[in-house]
């Protein structure tokens, strides 16, 4: 037996043991996420030993018996057996706003940086799952969509390798989409929750960026799109703050709202308002209600 595979054997042992509390098979699993992480060599080897270490201290943080968080302790312990891991309900679409994966992958794992993302996808279409579905990443800042600003808590942030201002590749495309649909099926999530970070932080960020396909991940689940505007006619009452507010957008700075959502669903960065604008909003803002 090599020794990765001793080191993979104990571990699991001594996770079985420890964390009585939580299924076997979780167990099983996080072993073997630990066991990758440890015997995985190339450049990332000491930052994915890191990633096991985190990963293990959160472990004992769930398992801990009796519960020691907002009471220490409570005056009894009475564990349920009715519970889960929670899960995303939000995918945040970036770019990386930098000139390779490479480059992406280094600034991740660089404590002060204080930014990561779940998964990396490259040019090429290569996929890197930096962080468990389950844990929260640090990608998507201050934000808000509707009424939820901890974004972080309730999403999984994925990363495109581009730089802000280029075409993304087919077979970068690609990938995301097998991405999306994984995450799709694996947690239910509705296909209006596949946004931009320049959605939910429309002061601060554009990605991503203008050339993103939005209307194409639309047609395979992965957001939502407006129905034909010919012959339409905006009533006289519509509010353009008020669609923007039925779709998600904060609408405190309701100019940078504005060009969030033109960027997003007319790919346009100009700052002219028409009518044409006006039906597009309104066929969108029909599709939230």
């Amino acid at each position: 037996m090599g020794i990765c595979q001793q080191q993979y054997s104990v571990t699991l042992i001594f996770n079985i043991v420890y964390m009585k509390g939580i299924g076997t098979g979780f167990i099983i699993g996080i072993s073997i996420l630990y066991w990758f992480a440890a015997c995985s060599g190339g450049p990332y080897a000491v930052t994915n030993k890191q990633y096991k270490k985190q990963a293990r201290a959160f472990g004992k943080v769930i398992a801990a018996y009796p519960l020691r968080d907002s009471l220490s302790p409570a005056d009894s312990f009475t564990g349920t057996t009715n519970f889960n891991l929670r899960k995303p309900n939000y995918v945040i679409i970036h770019h990386t706003a930098q000139n390779s994966c490479e480059q992406t992958l280094k600034t991740f794992n660089l404590p002060r940086t204080q930014v990561s993302a779940h998964y990396v996808i490259c040019k090429d279409g290569t996929i890197h799952h930096m962080l468990n579905d389950y844990l929260r990443a640090w990608h998507g800042g201050i934000a808000r969509w509707g009424n939820t600003t901890d974004i972080n808590s309730v999403s999984v942030g994925i990363e495109l390798d581009n730089n802000g201002f280029e075409a993304f590749t087919e077979p970068q495309l690609n990938s995301l989409l097998l991405v999306l649909q994984t995450l799709k099926k694996n947690y239910a999530i509705p296909a209006a929750n596949f946004i931009g970070h320049g959605d939910i932080a429309p002061t601060r960020k554009n990605d991503p960026n203008v050339l993103f396909p939005w209307k194409r991940l639309s047609e395979q689940g992965y957001g939502l799109w407006y129905d034909d505007t010919t012959n339409i006619l905006v009533p006289a009452y519509f509010s353009r703050v008020q669609a923007l507010r039925i779709i998600g957008y904060d609408i405190k700075d309701s100019s940078a709202a504005l060009q969030a959502f033109k960027r997003h669903f007319e790919q346009d960065t100009l700052k002219l308002w028409n009518e044409a604008d006006d039906k597009v909003l309104y066929r969108v803002a029909q599709k939230f209600l």
